[in-house]
């Protein structure tokens, strides 16, 4: 029931959001003025920021790729349904497992060259073979696509087959329904082996530490539809600078830091549910106590989850977001130390320790202030069981890309789903998968997720639902959030914008209104 609720919330925000924008004006009633579009500002959050869509992490990252890159298929900027970018058809054979796409043949790169098959080939193969690329092996249900990226194949036996310039032929072990949403993402994107050369709506002008500016790509085939003649982005973590230059209009949209009180235009705030969870989770190693599951279980029975979750507007028990149709899966919502207490006892004499043995993990953070809240509580919480909890802060910018290497025993995580299917959060869990970076593995787990790869709807979810039971059960992660996308943005002066559970708005869409009251947020699509 819990869960149920929490879905029906998220499903009101959405819809009502979705009824909003068609409810208003049809895009024939209103014409875009060209003078408005010479620039539009955006402030996003400072970090680093990596551009190749092959090795981007960050949902801020995606969102520039969104207009820098295209792939086969681009997500609805309202519905994120797979929409036709570099393809113009499909067709899929009897047994669902031979693809065969048809590229359009007015697609080019921003040098002005033609978008090929052999450049989507050249793009897939180059993806699957970097070993610093989170989701090639997203592609692993491709044939020979595993073999080739674990280097125990030819890049000859991947099935990605250009029969002619503007026909690709694709054969999957087994079916796979997602496969349209899969390629939305920056990741499958084509690309080019030069510097500077783009097949998206927008190429890079300049770029500083602090600022990229986007200028429109002329060459881009359905450039006539782009509005925005360029883009410049601004990186800053200064919510009070940031306020201020969205409330004198120097900004047009601020997905960074703000200051709620010194907002000027409240009705600018854009709140929504994201597709998403944020949850901490354990790295399996064998010279770490944590690789031991009782003390891991000890560990979530002492956990004060109330606590943990307080002041979050989505509280998460389990990994995947609540969709409708997907099995309720039992999650951890309940505190009892006396049993934690028990267990860390029997976890001593599974590790061959003495009673009185200390217990030390260390848990890596980023260094933010909310973070370092949440692990307190954590310390406080199991140091009464007799487990010490150091806590080590690493610079925020820096910690993703610093886990592979960290020696720490429990890490933070927040994902956001890149196709609405409970495969986008549990594909992270998969034994071969490059998006696990926990190095747990579970031959049961693995073998639901191909299982479940064959089937569909009822039974698909049901699988899945199987997996992510098993995942918990082993007491791998902890849930603690489904995370809010916040962002301060004026619908009356902007265009092409919609709420989305992503919180990916794609750039071609974009354009300057006239602020007038009750001009429509309408998205223009060819």
């Amino acid at each position: 029931m819990y869960r149920f609720f929490i879905f029906l919330r998220k499903t009101i925000i959405f819809l009502c959001s979705l009824l909003l924008l068609q409810n208003l004006y049809s895009e024939e009633n209103y014409s875009i003025n060209p003078d408005l579009q010479d620039n539009f500002v955006i402030i996003s959050a400072l970090h680093n920021y990596d551009l190749n869509p092959h090795t981007a992490s960050y949902s801020a990252e995606a969102q520039i790729l969104t207009g820098l890159y295209e792939g086969l298929f681009s997500y609805d900027p309202i519905t994120l349904d797979p929409l036709y970018a570099l393809v113009k058809s499909y067709r899929v054979s009897r047994d669902k497992k031979r693809w065969t796409f048809i590229l359009r043949d007015d697609a080019k790169f921003s040098d002005g060259s033609q978008i090929t098959a052999k450049d989507v080939v050249y793009s897939w193969l180059s993806l699957i073979q970097n070993p610093d690329a989170s989701y090639s092996s997203f592609l692993d249900i491709i044939h020979g696509a595993k073999e080739f990226r674990l280097g125990e194949g030819p890049a000859e036996n991947v099935a990605i087959i250009p029969v002619d310039d503007y026909t690709l032929s694709v054969h999957l072990i087994s079916p796979a329904s997602h496969f349209p949403k899969l390629l939305c993402m920056p990741a499958f994107s084509v690309v080019k082996n030069a510097e500077n050369v783009f097949s998206g709506p927008f190429v890079i002008s300049e770029r500083t530490n602090d600022t990229i500016i986007l200028k429109k790509n002329s060459n881009y085939y359905d450039a006539e539809h782009v509005n925005l003649k360029q883009i410049t982005l601004k990186f800053s973590n200064d919510e009070l600078e940031n306020t201020y230059n969205y409330n004198i209009g120097t900004v047009d949209w601020l997905c960074s830091t703000f200051n709620n009180e010194k907002l000027l235009s409240k009705d600018s705030l854009q709140l929504y549910a994201e597709f998403a969870t944020q949850y901490y989770f354990f790295k399996i190693r064998k010279e770490s106590i944590c690789s031991n599951l009782t003390l891991r279980q000890a560990l979530l029975e002492a956990t004060p989850w109330e606590t943990l979750r307080e002041n979050v507007y989505v509280p998460a028990s389990t990994l995947v977001y609540p969709l409708n149709g997907y099995p309720l899966v039992q999650g951890y919502i309940y505190t009892d130390k006396n049993e934690a207490k028990l267990l860390v006892s029997q976890a001593k004499k599974e590790l061959q320790l003495q009673e009185q043995s200390e217990l030390k993990i260390k848990f890596a953070i980023p260094d933010t202030e909310y973070m370092i809240k949440k692990a307190e509580i954590l310390k406080e919480a199991w140091n009464e069981i007799g487990v010490t909890l150091e806590i080590s802060t690493i610079p925020d910018y820096e910690y993703l890309s610093s886990i592979a290497k960290c020696d720490a025993d429990l890490f933070t995580y927040t994902w956001i789903g890149d196709f609405a299917d409970p495969l986008a959060f549990l594909e992270l869990f998969r034994g071969n998968s490059t998006m696990n970076v926990s190095d747990w593995k579970n031959s049961e787990y693995d073998s639901l997720l191909d299982k479940a790869a064959l089937s569909t709807d009822e039974e698909h979810n049901k699988l899945l639902s199987s997996a992510e039971q098993i995942l918990l059960d082993d007491a791998i992660l902890l849930p603690v959030q489904h995370p809010v996308s916040v962002n301060i943005i004026n619908l009356n002066a902007v265009g092409g914008w919609a709420a989305n559970a992503f919180d990916i708005h794609p750039l071609k869409y974009l354009f300057k209104k006239e602020t007038k009251d009750m001009i429509p947020n309408i998205v223009m699509l060819k």
